[in-house]
């Protein structure tokens, strides 16, 4: 590489040796270059090892970037509920059995208090019981007070009334014993804890809920959850309240999914049919059946709702426009070509251009508009 500063025309060794003048490539950025260095011929190239690039649009050259294959996004988790925690159904006797144990125990009490001599004399001459001296209240009238007692109490006090559409869930102690899904009167041990569950087919209107649509426009929904519990035990036990969790769910399924925005075409229900899948998804482990997420009432968020209805009479302006401007050519033409077809009038182009300006000033004046 030289370094010389000599002007590019200039040869470095005398003008009649046998040498080759050497000629130089100069600029403001570089140092200077032999110009036999650019061009000679090797015969021998040396092979550079090339690494992959990746080669981007360039601004103003109309080339196309590479497409890179979308990398694939992980599975979002489902949640999961204790296997083991599906409905059975519990164990209960007929109404009739808690009747007859109640009874028998009322009967008990009424002959221990006729044993001891404790009932009283109109109880005696209703019942017809004969009269005897009582025994008095020693530890076998009271043994058999508790027995009695505990038997009315414990057939009496596990009466229940079924209901078609109602549903208990039973726990002892924490332990999950079982559902009972039948009507009528009914018998269950009375030591079980009770939790009445609705598993009607239920509907549910919500509150409005934030949205947004394609554009990213913030919106307010309504939506209709049709739904219903499937499995008792794991919307009672495994959720601490599945309807509060199912509104969450619907919250979080239209913040995922895009609605149509109001006025808007209604290209299907594929916003109903998105959502009512998410939902329906999420819901599933605790027990819930969704049936359908269906928006019924779509309007613009507080804050955008006056840009956006300004912007919607504009659109609805221009579009009129258009409208009455084509039915304007559509007459106007119409007009001039019956008028020469049929021979009534010989029209050259200034004359043409004359009439069909003045019937487009007189159409337009007719339908309320302004002529361009």
């Amino acid at each position: 590489m030289s370094t010389t500063t000599s002007h590019p025309s200039e040869p470095d060794g005398p003008a009649d040796g046998p040498a080759r003048p050497a000629r130089l490539i100069q600029n403001e950025a570089t140092t200077e270059i032999p110009v036999h260095l650019l061009f000679r011929d090797d015969p021998a190239p040396a092979t550079v090892p090339l690494k992959p690039a990746v080669v981007g649009r360039r601004q103003g050259t109309g080339e196309q970037p590479r497409l890179r294959r979308p990398a694939t996004a992980p599975k979002r988790p489902v949640p999961q509920v204790d296997p083991d925690l599906v409905e059975r159904p519990a164990r209960v006797l007929p109404g009739a059995a808690g009747v007859l144990a109640g009874g028998c125990g009322a009967a008990g009490c009424v002959a221990t208090s006729w044993w001891a001599g404790v009932l009283p004399p109109l109880a005696v001459e209703a019942l017809r019981l004969p009269a005897i001296a009582g025994a008095g209240l020693g530890p076998a009238q009271w043994a058999a007070f508790a027995g009695a007692g505990a038997l009315g109490l414990f057939g009496l006090g596990g009466l229940a009334r079924g209901r078609t559409g109602r549903a208990w869930v039973l726990d002892l102690f924490g332990r999950y014993r079982g559902t009972v899904r039948r009507s009528g009167l009914l018998w269950v041990n009375p030591l079980l804890l009770r939790r009445r569950v609705d598993v009607r087919l239920r509907h549910w209107r919500s509150e409005p809920v934030p949205a947004a649509d394609g554009g990213g426009v913030a919106l307010r929904v309504v939506v209709l959850v049709v739904w219903r519990v499937r499995d008792t035990a794991r919307a009672t036990l495994g959720v601490e309240d599945h309807e509060t969790y199912l509104r969450e769910c619907v919250e979080a399924a239209l913040a995922r999914v895009p609605v149509e925005t109001p006025g808007g075409p209604r290209a299907g229900d594929a916003a109903a049919e998105t959502l009512t899948r998410l939902v329906a998804t999420d819901a599933a482990p605790v027990g819930l059946e969704v049936f359908s997420v269906q928006p019924v009432r779509v309007e613009y968020a507080p804050e955008v709702a006056a840009a956006m209805h300004r912007r919607r009479m504009a659109a609805l302006d221009a579009q009129h426009r258009a409208s009455v401007l084509t039915s304007v050519v559509d007459s106007v033409e119409d007009t001039v070509t019956r008028l020469t077809v049929r021979g009534l009038v010989e029209l050259d182009d200034y004359e043409r251009k004359a009439l069909v300006k003045d019937l487009t000033v007189a159409f337009c004046a007719g339908r309320g508009e302004t002529a361009p």
